[in-house]
């Protein structure tokens, strides 16, 4: 009969938790120290290593205006090779701001980009998805709105992403204006825009313009989006036209290089890491050409490859070093940074893919990342994005968060009413200490199994994506859209119609 109750407790106390009302959870504002690799000589090394690849080797940007740009600066430009004077760079950093607001339709939910702060957002650009019968396919726009709303409905993640995967079944013209159109609908938290061609980028701006007003658009960042070098050392035409619209209308974009390290960039961490530099201080000193002080981002995605079968590799050392590297190197340079995500190369939500996805989730809370894209949902070295493994990524970033706190020292904290109380040889479960904090002393995991072995076996001996599955269809289920202005939305629809009707069904 006692095991009876105490089982009937353990449920109706789970039950009490499912059923909470929703409290989402500000951005972090880690209150611990950042772990540094290297010493500031040793950072030196990596940074005149970076100039020398920006004098003497040079970057190709595949745009006539950027070189035109970089031409008026003071550039070498050759072609498509551009050379940057160490002077003119630094010159151009420096008018990056530290930290920048960015703003979400509900400003309880803006966030703060930079200084000690910690932004967690979806996985991104994942064109299959493995779904609630663990089954790889295409994404649909219901796989997108689905993630949205439980991004939406997630109290850890503070911001809503971007493709958190690819609606196939959306024609690629037309795709952009849906997705967008879903994270406006479905969330109120701040999102991202589009970057796949140069008119989808001005086509979001344009959405932000009548959801948030021009003038507001224009002086305050609305959108953060992200766009990739080519690695090795080239800008291509289409990213830089993203970028430009981007940077001119003073909204903040993720500068990043894609590296996999032994393919991409040298098979080193130390070379990796200079060209990585190289790239992204380029990238940024040239949206300072568009528009000086338009806000943006240090952007960093790292793994490295198999030297047997060229497949990338996540979640070991030598991509952990070049996070905690990156992160380094961005504030040397006092500019925000995103590095790392719960990355991982396994297909299934698996021991290796948590094993590999706290390994690289780590160096980037510890490293002091500033916005982490890909903290929830991420599989198959980003090819999927998993509905479990959205729900089981999520309470480990949960963690984090917790961890960031530091340690409370506070009369409370310290307890010495409770060691009084209790004494010698006593306990504390019903102490007045306890019974004051025994909700929030500890985090409480809300995708582990920590029963006896004769209840998990009585409740179906199911494994923790099956557990987390079934809880991502019951946040669905209980999914309320958060409120729109009726007007603002009926805005949004026309230029979406109007915009559809001049856009072909093509693929590209």
């Amino acid at each position: 009969m006692a095991m009876i109750q105490q089982r009937r407790g353990r449920e109706a106390r789970r039950a009490e938790r499912l059923h909470a009302p929703i409290v989402q959870k500000r951005y972090i504002t880690r209150e611990i120290p950042v772990y540094e690799l290297l010493d500031e000589a040793g950072l030196e090394v990596i940074h005149q290593a970076s100039m020398t690849v920006l004098e003497e080797i040079g970057i190709e940007f595949r745009d006539a205006e950027a070189l035109d740009l970089w031409r008026s600066a003071g550039a070498d430009v050759q072609g498509q090779r551009v050379r940057i004077p160490r002077e003119l760079l630094l010159a151009k950093l420096a008018t990056l701001p530290e930290t920048f607001t960015q703003h979400a339709r509900n400003p309880d939910r803006n966030v703060v980009i930079g200084g000690r702060n910690t932004v967690f957002a979806p996985t991104y650009g994942s064109p299959f998805v493995r779904d609630f019968d663990n089954q790889r396919r295409y994404g649909t726009i219901e796989d997108l709105r689905n993630f949205i709303k439980l991004a939406y409905m997630t109290p850890i993640m503070h911001h809503s992403g971007g493709v958190i995967c690819e609606p196939v079944d959306v024609p690629v013209p037309k795709r952009h204006l849906e997705i967008v159109y879903s994270h406006i609908k479905y969330s109120d938290k701040p999102f991202m825009g589009m970057v796949t061609a140069g008119e989808r980028a001005e086509d979001t701006v344009k959405l932000a313009r009548i959801l948030f007003g021009e003038r507001f658009t224009d002086e305050n960042c609305v959108l953060l989006s992200v766009v990739n070098c080519n690695s090795p050392l080239v800008w291509d035409g289409t990213m830089l036209a993203a970028l430009k619209i981007y940077a001119r209308a003073n909204q903040a974009v993720l500068v990043t290089p894609f590296i996999m390290a032994g393919a991409m960039s040298p098979a080193s961490t130390a070379g990796a890491v200079a060209q990585l530099n190289a790239e992204v201080l380029a990238g940024l000193a040239f949206t300072q050409l568009v528009r000086a002080g338009a806000p943006m981002v240090y952007g960093c995605f790292v793994s490295t490859v198999s030297m047997q079968s060229g497949a990338p590799m996540m979640g070991t050392p030598e991509p952990a070093q070049m996070i905690y590297l990156s992160t380094q190197l961005a504030r040397k340079y006092k500019v925000p940074v995103r590095a790392g995500g719960m990355l991982c190369g396994s297909k299934i939500a698996d021991a290796q893919a948590a094993y590999e996805s706290m390994q690289t989730m780590l160096p980037t809370v510890l490293g002091g990342t500033n916005f982490v894209l890909h903290t929830a949902g991420w599989l198959e070295a980003g090819l999927a994005a998993g509905y479990g493994k959205f729900i089981l990524d999520a309470d480990q970033a949960g963690m984090l968060q917790q961890f960031c706190k530091g340690v409370d020292l506070s009369d409370e904290g310290i307890a010495m009413d409770a060691l009084r109380e209790v004494g010698p040889g006593g306990h504390y479960l019903g102490c007045a200490h306890t019974r004051r904090n025994y909700t929030t002393a500890f985090y409480l995991p809300a995708t582990a199994d920590n029963n006896s072995f004769e209840q998990w076996l009585a409740e179906g001996e199911k494994d923790a994506n099956t557990r987390a599955m079934a809880t991502a269809k019951k946040m669905l289920l209980e999914y309320q859209a958060p409120p729109i202005d009726p007007g603002v939305d009926e805005a949004l629809l026309d230029f979406i119609a109007r915009r559809k009707a001049e856009l072909p069904d093509g693929v590209t």
